[in-house]
């Protein structure tokens, strides 16, 4: 997760969970996402919560993280079944990061054979893991496809060398699709390509050949994320010198407009604001979980996990996770219950980002209102509107953050 946590109120030493959070898990889905914080170098515009070799510093180890991850895979299946129920079938697991593929294939198997050993997994789950291109080869991938892994997301982000250079990337401009080509020979079931638009100096024609260049690798999943510039990082610093301009508003705009309409053309429609994919089965479904309000235990420095209504957060730094590790404790630095009018205006935030929207009895009656100013604003579908659901439309998607404004006042 980028950027600081809630400070929130402290996590019990042994990490109980309120009795209320324990209700009905189980009968909603269940996803575990596994944090590996370690990076081969930091990316200029990158904050989140990653370190390199020379940031970790004494007390903590890559070799050692994953028996320390694995323990906490151990706590959270103990704790879930502390309502007298076994825990609850895992539906999907994401491994991200940092650089995943930083650990070997084997060290990443054996976490999963953890959640095997201590959940259990769906006969159809979806185990997802993030890479770098320059961080696995063709064996390295047959390897994670043997371990149990079904779908692999790489972040290529640019197929221009000179946006890729400013963003600090490593990777040379053809590699993410080369991955691609091995991870489909590989056996992967799913793959996908991240993408990033807006970058400083990026022209039109470096966008539209980034999207022709991951087209072309036909991938049956892309995400396409605007370009932000976050406080701290050394993008930030420097667009702050004058080094680099600023991201603009309404380039990025058009940036989507150009990424939406391609990927429609090849096939791959919208399901969420920044997602889209071949067919419904090609979504994924991890993130859909986190979309839908659904349940997902969090492994790792800083992160986060929401049981229940329950929402906490690890602590950051791999040093102190490693210590509350070692000595029997969870690595929770602090948690939040969320209450029933914060958990409806998440669900409102996120399921109006989705494709299918939100129902009109999601909302209140000035939420209604607002939600018929906005179809005649062109921000919602009218047909949708008209058989009960609040839609975006292109407009809308573009001014989401507004739209959820505007149904919530």
């Amino acid at each position: 997760m980028a950027g600081p946590p809630p400070m929130g109120e402290p996590v019990p030493a042994d990490g109980a969970l309120p009795p209320a959070a324990l209700t009905g898990v189980g009968e909603r889905p269940f996803g575990l996402y596994l944090h590996v914080p370690f990076c081969a170098s930091r990316c200029g515009y990158c904050d989140f919560n990653t370190y390199t070799a020379t940031e970790l510093g004494p007390g903590a180890s890559r070799d050692e993280y994953p028996d320390q991850a694995a323990a906490e895979i151990r706590l959270a299946a103990r704790l879930l079944a502390a309502s007298g129920a076994a825990p609850p079938t895992v539906s999907t697991v994401f491994v991200g990061g940092g650089t995943p593929t930083l650990l070997t294939p084997r060290q990443l198997g054996g976490l999963l054979q953890v959640v095997r050993d201590e959940f259990g997994l769906a006969p159809d789950a979806e185990v997802t893991v993030e890479s770098n291109p320059d961080s696995v080869d063709a064996k390295a991938l047959e390897g994670l496809v043997a371990a149990g892994f079904t779908r692999i997301s790489f972040g290529m982000q640019s197929s221009s060398g000179r946006v890729l250079q400013i963003l600090d990337r490593t990777h040379t401009p053809g590699r993410a699709a080369e991955c691609a080509r091995w991870a489909r020979e590989a056996g992967f079931s799913g793959v996908n390509l991240d993408l990033i638009y807006g970058t400083p100096g990026e022209s039109d024609a470096d966008w539209e050949n980034s999207i022709e260049a991951a087209l072309a690798a036909a991938p049956d999943h892309v995400s396409a994320y605007a370009l932000i510039v976050e406080d701290g990082t050394r993008l930030a610093a420097r667009v702050r010198r004058g080094e680099l301009p600023a991201p603009d508003d309404d380039v990025l705009a058009a940036r989507y407009e150009i990424a939406d309409a391609a990927f429609a053309a090849a096939g791959l429609s919208w399901y969420e604001v920044s997602n889209w994919a071949t067919s419904p089965a090609a979504r994924c479904r991890h993130n859909v979980l986190y979309w839908t309000g659904a349940d997902w235990w969090g492994i790792g420095p800083g992160a986060h996990s929401h049981v229940g209504g329950v929402r906490w957060w690890n602590v950051r730094h791999p040093r102190e996770y490693a210590a509350r590790i070692a000595a029997g404790q969870s690595p929770g630095a602090g948690r939040e219950v969320l209450s029933a009018d914060e958990r409806h205006l998440e669900h409102v935030l996120l399921g109006i980002r989705l494709v299918d929207g939100l129902a009109l009895t999601d909302l209140d009656d000035s939420g209604r209102r607002a939600a018929a100013r906005a179809a005649a604003d062109g921000l919602l579908e009218a047909t949708a509107l008209a058989a009960g659901r609040a839609v975006l439309t292109l407009r809308g998607r573009l001014l989401a953050d507004a739209v959820v404004r505007q149904l919530t006042a």
